[in-house]
């Protein structure tokens, strides 16, 4: 007899769990944690109270999931004020929701007595502690089904090494002379050869190579890495 009464249950889990959905945990959790609150029921029911089977099933499988989301999924501890009292928010919307209308903050807030700001509080705390795949997909504005949060990671942008050379490269560049500064600047700025250099600036090529050379050693020792210190 308890196995047919949760059997034939079985579809009030399933519906309870839907209702429940796009909160951030998987359907097939929630519908795990729906039938055990089944269960649960059909064990605890006793028909001598004179209350019907439904009317005691619904909120102890609601209860189930409930319980879940508190203590199942949270990741980050937050207050047990705001655990608590978002539970009694998730409870007042769904009461609220039966009336077919829109849910507002203000409205918990009236519903359960306690300030606005105290229901944004307990959403914001449950919502942070809340956990996504990163393989989930996001529904668009349109309602159809979006891109993964993957998707919508940014990526680290290689550039940002180049910045960070360009400005290292520029500082050690300041500390030559101004005429090593303007020989590095015809090389590799306006791309020119050294017998080119030389006729711009009036000495030979051989000397445009020497001082090439002297202006590319001290920047690779200013740019050197400082060395590790030995303890």
């Amino acid at each position: 007899m308890r196995e047919n009464a949760i059997l034939l249950a079985l579809p009030l889990a399933e519906h309870i769990a839907r209702r429940y959905r796009g909160r951030g945990e998987s359907f097939d959790d929630l519908l795990q944690a729906a039938r055990l609150g089944l269960i649960h029921a059909v064990d605890r029911y006793d028909p001598k109270t004179g209350h019907d089977f439904l009317s005691f099933a619904v909120p102890t499988v609601m209860g189930e999931v409930r319980r879940h989301f508190r203590d199942k999924t949270v990741l980050l501890r937050i207050p047990r004020s705001s655990q608590e009292l978002n539970t009694r928010v998730l409870a007042a919307r769904e009461e609220l929701e039966c009336d077919g209308a829109a849910v507002g903050v203000g409205d918990i807030a009236r519903h359960l007595g306690t300030a606005p700001g105290r229901v944004r509080k307990a959403i914001a705390d449950s919502r942070a502690a809340t956990v996504i795949s990163m393989d989930e997909r996001r529904a668009t504005g349109s309602g159809e089904e979006g891109g993964t949060v993957a998707d919508r990671l940014g990526a680290v942008d290689p550039s940002y090494s180049r910045v960070e050379d360009c400005l290292e490269i520029g500082a050690a560049v300041h500390e030559l002379n101004p005429r090593e500064q303007r020989i590095i600047g015809l090389r590799f700025v306006d791309q020119k050869t050294q017998a080119e250099i030389a006729t711009e600036i009036g000495v030979s090529q051989m000397h445009v190579s020497r001082l090439l050379r002297r202006a590319l050693a001290q920047l690779r020792e200013t740019m050197a890495p400082a060395p590790m210190p030995v303890s």
